[in-house]
């Protein structure tokens, strides 16, 4: 027959075992909870953000056009070029993530603290926050003096900047799929996770079509399109 000690042990080591579940369950709930709305926060305000963020671009297009107008006339289309090419993009991306920074910020602040009993949504969400703030903080390089040095050389020595610059190219992450966070979100998130998909599409979307035109615009101005 046990004794009493022994049978408030066993009681103990029941009760942890069977907590353990609860209490993953609810940090996952509330990590989700959270996350979901600092991610829709975000893309809402990155949505607004839109418009303002091409305007800042434009501007950029007609400064390049009037300090340094077809400066990388004549470059050739190499691998060299192709950094040069790449500089001009992160351009675009300061420009862009920069004019977010302060909702990036926010999104960070909220979504450091946040840990899930799967490791995998944890490693995301981290990610995420960490190369959007490494995107927000890109400076703007100075195209036109690092590609007036590029034709300087016979556009045979690509700039220290560019290439520095070249390395953000690396800077990758995502949000975490909604397919992954679907399990441990509340019914009542449900439906703001369907719109922050919608708006990430939209957004996504955008990126591609409008971001591949400002780059090709911004190429042409320096005088790099082939």
């Amino acid at each position: 027959m046990l004794g009493r000690s022994k049978i408030i042990v066993i009681a103990a080591l029941a009760l942890g075992l069977a907590s353990a579940p609860a209490s993953a369950a609810s940090q996952n709930a509330v990590a989700t909870h959270a996350y979901i709305e600092a991610n829709y926060t975000l893309s809402r305000e990155a949505e607004a953000s839109v418009a303002p963020v091409q305007a800042k671009i434009v501007q950029l297009d007609q400064q390049l056009g009037r300090e340094c107008p077809k400066v990388g006339a004549g470059a050739p289309e190499n691998p060299e070029s192709e950094k040069v090419s790449h500089e001009v993009v992160d351009a675009l991306w300061s420009v862009s993530y920069g004019a977010d920074a302060a909702p990036i910020s926010a999104f960070v602040k909220a979504v450091q603290p946040l840990r899930w009993s799967n490791p995998r949504l944890t490693h995301i969400a981290q990610h995420y926050a960490k190369t959007l703030q490494a995107l927000a903080a890109l400076p703007l390089p100075n195209l036109c003096g690092d590609v007036r040095t590029w034709a300087a050389s016979d556009f045979r020595t690509i700039p220290a900047t560019t290439l520095q610059a070249d390395r953000a190219e690396s800077i990758e992450g995502h949000s975490i799929p909604a397919k992954l966070l679907a399990p441990y979100a509340r019914p009542s998130d449900k439906s703001i996770l369907e719109r922050t998909t919608r708006l990430e599409t939209k957004l996504a979307n955008t990126e591609t079509v409008v971001g591949f035109n400002d780059w090709d615009t911004l190429l042409e101005t320096l005088g790099l399109n082939q």
